[in-house]
């Protein structure tokens, strides 16, 4: 490795002006459960936009989920007429009650007929309906009465909510034909909480026509899946278009990264031509956001891997491609650049630091695999990095079972079973052993078809550390930090239980 920082290099170090702090796994946040009508979604909760779909055959094995809890936007913020900043959110908003701060605003709202005044109020009411009752209240099948109470004075102001917004609709305004039309994609102000797309496709449509970019993008996808109309590709690809030919609409990074990936596999009735749906990824990348960070993380897998005649080989710019998708807070970017760090990928050095720097970008956006890459950096350590720490290992390790991970979820039985960063527990350690073994860990359906195996079996780290680092082939932290760990319990300097 040449003595002299690549631009990657240098563009990553600028980003990283104070201290790295150390990884910690909020264990004690769950995330609120899905509606059984909701689990199997086309679109995220409550203002969620729906993620673009990867481009799946130039990047075999890598995932570009979202870490899904980002709010979409409306197009433009309303400015607003009257001077309402002791009302919001965030201001003195808090030191009034729910009901005393949404009187304010209504009377505020009630003495102009303008229509981006009323939206925002109709916009704040949502936002407070939505932390009126915890998804645990809600999930109650038998709620106290103060929730009940809660739960119906929610419905209340729900209803007006979508009922302003409704009238707002019928005058035109396209950010409220918008914003309803989300609602009702993602069970806002509907029947038992269901998402209604026959009623949320027609204001899409609407709002589209009035040129708002992010309709656009939710009407084609509406037609590329089915949602509240037929299945239709070409018009579907129609709506994507519009965001980019029509200056009276705006560009969308969402819509041109969903035709990028349409002309990289031939998909959407469209014929696979590469370079045009590298032009479109390069569009998107330009304006990529934090709701759409994907063509900057596609393009980084295109460079990694290069097209013949299309897309050359440049690690280096794949490495910065990725550091600004990570910095949009993208969990894969983050993720892979941890990866890069942590092995000498992609022409990165190896960096302890940078390494625990993105893993934990991305475990704080409950990225499975990144909570898991914790777990093996402070079951070994890192001298000046990261200190040794079974307890913390052990931590991340839940987290990651219980995110379902199943090579985690192993770990973690393991970890139960032998009582590393914890109290010995082997009978519990079966449970994990199990969800392991339904996940496809061959380990733990071993173990569990040997009893659990004896006391001094369990306890033989050595023949766990080679095994399980045979099936990833990779350096251990410790070879890569170029120092020995210290500390740790039944410790094998060469590797580790998770390798």
């Amino acid at each position: 490795m040449a003595a002299t920082a690549t631009n990657a290099q240098l563009y990553q170090q600028s980003h990283m002006d104070q201290q790295i702090q150390m990884p910690v796994p909020n264990l004690n946040h769950s995330l609120p459960p899905v509606p059984p009508q909701q689990q199997q979604s086309p679109v995220q909760q409550t203002h969620y936009q729906q993620p673009p779909q990867p481009a799946s055959l130039y990047e075999e094995g890598v995932s570009s989920d979202l870490a899904d809890d980002r709010q979409s936007r409306y197009a433009s913020q309303p400015a607003p007429l009257l001077d309402q900043s002791h009302l919001r959110p965030g201001n003195q908003a808090n030191l009034l009650s729910h009901d005393r701060t949404l009187e304010l605003y209504r009377s505020n709202a009630k003495k102009t007929n303008d229509p981006e005044l009323i939206f925002e109020f109709a916009v704040f009411m949502i936002d407070a309906a939505k932390g009126m009752v915890s998804p645990a209240q809600e999930a109650d099948p038998a709620p106290s009465p103060q929730v009940t109470k809660q739960l119906e004075k929610r419905e209340e102001i729900l209803k007006e909510a979508t009922q302003l917004l409704k009238k707002l609709a019928d005058r035109g305004f396209s950010d409220a034909q918008y914003f309803l039309a989300d609602c009702f994609a993602n069970g806002v102000g509907t029947v038992r909480g269901r998402q209604d797309f026959d009623r949320a496709f027609p204001l899409f449509i609407l709002a589209a026509k009035h040129g708002h970019p992010d309709a656009c993008y939710r009407a084609g996808t509406c037609c590329e899946h089915g949602w509240g109309c037929r299945r239709e590709s070409a018009k579907a690809v129609t709506f994507y278009k519009r965001v980019y030919v029509s200056p009276a609409v705006g560009l969308h990074p969402g819509a041109m990264y969903r035709l990028g990936t349409a002309e990289l596999n031939g998909s959407l009735g469209l014929a696979r031509r590469p370079k045009e749906g590298v032009k479109w990824l390069k569009r998107s990348a330009e304006h990529a956001n934090e709701e759409f960070p994907h063509a900057l993380h596609e393009l980084a897998l295109l460079h990694e891997r290069g097209i013949e005649n299309v897309v050359f080989v440049d690690n280096d710019y794949a490495a910065e491609l990725l550091s600004k998708a990570a910095e949009l807070g993208y969990a894969p970017s983050a993720f892979k650049l941890g990866e890069c760090y942590e092995y000498g990928k992609m022409g990165c050095p190896t960096d302890p630091a940078l390494s625990i720097h993105y893993y934990n970008i991305a475990a704080q956006q409950d990225h499975k695999d990144a909570c898991f890459a914790l777990t093996s950096w402070y079951l070994m350590g890192s001298p000046g990095v990261l200190p040794q720490s079974d307890t913390e290992a052990y931590l991340w390790a839940k987290k990651a079972a219980e995110l379902g991970l199943a090579k985690a979820q192993y770990a973690f039985g393991y970890f139960t079973e032998t009582g590393l960063g914890t109290d010995a527990n082997p009978a519990a350690a079966q449970t994990w052993y199990k969800q392991a073994a339904e996940g496809g860990d061959k380990r733990a359906a071993k173990r569990l078809a040997a009893g659990g195996g004896s006391r001094s079996a369990a306890l033989d780290r050595r023949l766990e550390m080679e095994a399980l680092k045979e099936e990833r082939s990779l350096l251990s932290h410790s070879a890569n930090s170029g120092s020995k760990s210290g500390g740790g319990k039944d410790k094998d300097k060469d590797g580790c239980l998770i390798m």
